[in-house]
């Protein structure tokens, strides 16, 4: 307290204390302003300013008004002064430490900002209602998402008012406004948690979150989940769909297959259609896997038009495709659909330019005769497709019970093949071929046996074709040329082997060359009395592979055949590009001498050999007259019954021992016919070969 000369009256302990004041100032008539100089000098900070702070208490004097100022000490903290003048023109001054108070003022409008950030950041929309459903706050991203001016939605406005504000914006959910307000009315009488959907007439799918609040209101969280389900969409149509045809896939197909029985006990009958490409693997090796994907595309687009709206097509993966047929009149109804798949994608395709030319083999299964579900009907049209594909290519098949029972044969087959190898089961034979001008064996063609412990012994047309598809070929392969050469180490040094390849050892066997080497290292057997007998199919598989091949081999020093030579259909192009040491005419020529084109080919072959200096073999040769006509044709060598039934490696190595003054006289002299093989033993064995 100040008098009116404005001197300290009274001054109590916290005033002294809050400033740090000396003893001094704190005795009534210490002067005001002395009192002010020294707070100014220990650090007392005006919100106007030392001069403004004087300035202001003189103004209130003079005025004689109450008045209120806010200083700031060196120590932080933060003091408010209120001024209130006395009658008798003194004056009551009250210093009130402010910092507490105005720090947590600080830190709530410090909250309410970065609450008010948060709120107007969010990506959902929100908005909190009263127990009264009145609207106490939302956000910008809210009344965004409803296309509502921010001005518009103001606190206070009751439920009803918000959800018509939001139909009048153009927000109109799927089933109509009325119906949707009612629904939203009965979620707040509730009073549950929940989560529900908008669909709107526009597209657009807004989630909804329902929040209960204690006091009665709520807050619901409004997200715009649009895009979010057309991804899921997209994802789940990805995940049931081929990428490259956008056809079915194999699990949305198998999800349908699931369905087969229940439709059966309906009475319905449905098909399934196995369908396979053929020669679609020479367009991605020839024109790339660009123009096989146009073709894949193609393809689909064509099935899709045979098929009807009710079928399901799909792409089971590579260029397997499979259709389910629905609501089938009689069996005949998916003969006629396979009969328009197979003649559609016959149909040239353009691609780029490139003319394309492949087929379709389709196999049949029809439920309830073939199966009464869906993994009976797949297995059985898949049999039927292979069916298909092994009478010809470009048909379609139904399905058969003797089909099963030629899978479990294939399936035994097959399990004893890798049984096989292990347990020493195969077996070489040697048949030999004799040069008609030196009147002697010139070499022995080694031929394949399985000495199966169930069934006997087998000769290679029951296995070779299960062993190539499986790739067992290549091993076994590899154990008939180590074999083979180890045999005819034994043999007289004039005397050969021939040996038959398998197609798929030149596919599937890059080390083919490298096992020729091994297996004559492995018996020191002279290269050139080695002989690899080709056919016609080892080229066609892959033409370039398989003459940079047969390059290598014919530079190992080993012989090289055609054999077959007239059943293939461009044998004579293959003889021009690679030189051959031998031709093997068919048995088919042979055997069918007496009628005057088969004496016309055998002619033209022997002619062509001798002109580009190679030798001929005729194989088959079974009686005298066949003997003599090929004799009389120029032939090399002859092959066949007339002289010896393939004969185990001993049997073959007594063989040649008793001909070791190097004449074979059987045959070629007229003399003694009996003394190689009897007449019973010709009449029941046949030559067959490893391929």
């Amino acid at each position: 307290m100040f008098d009116a000369d404005e001197n300290l009256v009274v001054c109590n302990d916290r005033y002294a204390s809050m400033y740090e004041l000396p003893e001094e100032l704190t005795k009534p008539g210490t002067p005001h302003r002395s009192i002010v100089e020294y707070r100014l000098e220990h650090g007392m900070r005006p919100a106007r300013g030392a001069a403004g702070f004087l300035d202001r208490h003189y103004e209130l004097m003079d005025q004689k008004k109450p008045g209120v100022e806010t200083v700031t000490l060196r120590n932080g903290r933060i003091i408010s002064i209120r001024h209130q003048p006395m009658k008798d023109g003194g004056w009551v001054a009250t210093h009130q430490d402010m910092t507490a108070e105005i720090t947590q003022a600080k830190k709530l409008e410090e909250q309410n900002l970065r609450f008010e950030a948060a709120l107007n950041n969010m990506t959902q929309g929100l908005c909190m209602f009263d127990g009264d459903k009145r609207l106490v706050v939302s956000n910008r991203r809210y009344a965004e998402m409803y296309r509502i001016p921010w001005q518009d939605v103001k606190a206070g406005m009751s439920l009803e008012d918000i959800l018509r504000q939001r139909l009048e914006a153009g927000n109109h959910p799927i089933g109509g406004g009325d119906a949707f307000v009612a629904s939203r009315l009965v979620v707040v009488a509730e009073a549950k948690a929940t989560r529900f959907v908008a669909e709107m007439t526009d597209g657009r799918v807004i989630s909804v979150v329902h929040q209960p609040l204690a006091d009665g209101g709520w807050v619901a969280t409004h997200e715009d989940i649009t895009e979010q389900r057309r991804t899921q969409a997209r994802v789940q149509h990805l995940a049931r769909h081929d990428a490259l045809t956008d056809l079915s896939n194999r699990i949305l197909f198998q999800e349908h297959l699931e369905e087969v029985a229940a439709r059966v006990r309906r009475g319905e009958m449905v098909g399934v259609l196995c369908i396979d490409l053929d020669t679609f693997k020479g367009v991605n090796d020839t024109l790339g896997h660009g123009v096989g994907d146009a073709v894949l595309k193609t393809v689909s687009k064509r099935l899709l038009d045979c098929a009807r709206d009710t079928d399901l097509v799909a792409r089971l993966g590579g260029d397997e495709f499979a259709i389910l047929e629905s609501r089938l009149l009689q069996p005949e109804d998916a003969a006629l659909l396979a009969a328009r798949i197979v003649k559609a994608i016959a149909e040239p395709f353009d691609i780029n330019g490139h003319l394309v030319l492949i087929g379709a083999s389709v196999g049949i299964a029809v439920a309830p005769i073939d199966g009464e579900d869906g993994e009976a009907l797949m297995r059985h049209a898949d049999l039927a497709l292979y069916r298909a594909k092994g009478e010809g290519r470009g048909t379609y098949h139904f399905y058969e019970k003797s089909l099963d029972a030629a899978l479990q044969e294939r399936r035994s087959i097959e399990a004893g093949l890798r049984a096989a190898l292990l347990h020493n089961e195969f077996r070489l034979v040697y048949q030999p071929l004799v040069n008609v001008s030196e009147n002697r064996v010139s070499s022995c063609e080694a031929l394949l046996r399985w000495e199966h412990p169930e069934r006997g012994l087998l000769d290679p047309r029951q296995f070779i074709s299960i062993a190539e598809e499986t790739g067992l070929i290549v091993p076994i392969g590899e154990w008939v040329l180590r074999e083979a050469c180890a045999t005819a180490a034994t043999w007289p040094d004039h005397i050969g082997v021939a040996v038959n390849l398998s197609p798929t050892q030149f596919g599937k066997n890059r080390n083919l060359v490298e096992h020729v080497k091994s297996a004559l290292a492995a018996a020191a057997l002279r290269p050139g009395r080695l002989e690899l007998e080709i056919t016609e199919s080892v080229l066609l598989a892959d033409n370039e592979l398989a003459l940079k091949i047969l390059v290598k081999l014919k530079e190992l020093g080993v012989k090289i055949a055609m054999d077959d030579f007239g059943t293939g259909y461009s044998s004579l192009s293959y003889l021009r590009r690679f030189p051959f040491d031998k031709i093997k005419i068919d048995q088919s020529f042979v055997q069918d001498s007496s009628g005057p084109d088969s004496l016309a080919i055998v002619k033209a072959v022997v002619g062509l050999g001798q002109s580009l200096g190679m030798m001929t073999t005729a194989e088959g040769v079974e009686t005298e007259a066949q003997l003599n006509m090929i004799r009389e044709q120029g032939c090399t060598e002859v092959q066949g019954f007339l002289f010896s039934v393939p004969l185990p490696a001993t049997s073959i190595s007594h063989l040649l021992e008793r001909l070791n003054s190097g004449t074979f006289r059987h045959g070629l002299t007229g003399t003694d016919t009996s003394g190689i093989m009897n007449l019973e033993a010709r009449a029941s064995s046949r030559s067959v070969k490893t391929s």
